[in-house]
């Protein structure tokens, strides 16, 4: 297999087009028509469909893709690794991130990074989802709380505390035993079924609860709990200006619970200099771990 043409073909298949393959390389269009269609004849199998108003990838052109493009960016990584750290960083650097945290920011990151590396073609993708960085193709994959099974190797680069809030209208317990369970509005794969701990004045309180609802994302929570819906466990950066505002009210801490988002990486993959710059963006945005680096991303909405 002709390794140009592979390179090629990715590239069409990455940007959508010959077109806009061909102003991402600088490379000929009637180039990349031509290796894609070399790639073609020594596999004896059609990878694109011609006539389509967009490009339309076949099976086997979309199988192909997807086994050789993280292949593709791993060569990339041991040349660096062969080359040393001369240069600045350079090729494409994919992300994926929960979807909380991208739209709390990263967006202005991204844009930094972007400023500070133009050789590095930057490609983010929002995910609440379980990401395998080799079978997905990611270099670097941000989560909060990963499992400590994971084999993936990774840095922790922003810690924050889960509180427990409510809107004012939700009257807050004073005991366990009072009354029935208070409705909870719960994301999808939380434990559930065993009493909250929450910590408030230096007294530990366990506070039974049902799930009013059960929403696949923390913004969902959010929104549903600023409209009544019940309790919430939520990092307190989130809702801090609610707080602040009287539009929430502070339960307590939970206990034992906190967040910790991670970057992640494949343990026997080089680190290339493209990723090292990107987590220590991420680190310098949030100095030892703290939560207040958000404060400078966020768009005040006059």
């Amino acid at each position: 297999m002709d390794l140009e043409a592979l390179v090629d073909f990715n590239a069409v298949a990455s940007h959508g087009g010959f077109s806009h393959a061909s102003r991402a390389t600088g490379r000929p269009k009637a180039t990349l028509s031509r290796r894609v269609r070399q790639l073609e004849d020594s596999l004896g199998v059609h990878l694109i469909e011609r006539g389509a108003r967009t490009l339309r990838l076949t099976d086997d052109g979309a199988a192909l893709h997807e086994q050789t493009s993280a292949l593709l960016d791993r060569i990339d990584d041991i040349k660096e690794a062969l080359i040393g750290d001369v240069g600045l960083p350079h090729g494409r650097l994919r992300i994926n991130a929960p979807v909380l945290f991208a739209q709390r920011g990263l967006g202005r990151i991204a844009a930094r990074y972007a400023a500070a590396y133009p050789d590095v073609q930057l490609e983010i993708t929002a995910d609440d989802r379980f990401i395998d960085p080799l079978v997905d193709g990611y270099d670097l994959v941000l989560r909060a709380n990963p499992k400590a099974t994971t084999e993936l190797a990774g840095r922790c680069f922003l810690r924050d505390e889960l509180i427990v809030v409510a809107d004012p209208s939700i009257t807050r317990p004073e005991s366990a035993s009072e009354d029935a369970p208070v409705p909870a509005v719960i994301l999808l794969g939380a434990p559930e079924g065993s009493p909250w701990n929450i910590a408030r004045d230096g007294q530990t309180q366990q506070l039974h609860t049902r799930a009013a609802m059960r929403l696949s994302s923390m913004t969902m929570v959010h929104d549903a709990v600023l409209d009544g819906a019940g309790v919430a466990m939520m990092p307190r950066s989130l809702v801090q200006a609610d707080l602040d505002a009287g539009r929430l009210f502070d339960w307590g801490n939970a206990v034992g619970r906190r967040i910790e988002v991670w970057a992640l990486y494949p343990p026997n993959r080089h680190v290339s200099r493209k990723v090292s710059a990107f987590i220590r963006m991420l680190t310098e945005q949030f100095v030892d771990g703290s939560p207040e680096g958000f404060q400078s991303l966020s768009r005040l909405v006059g």
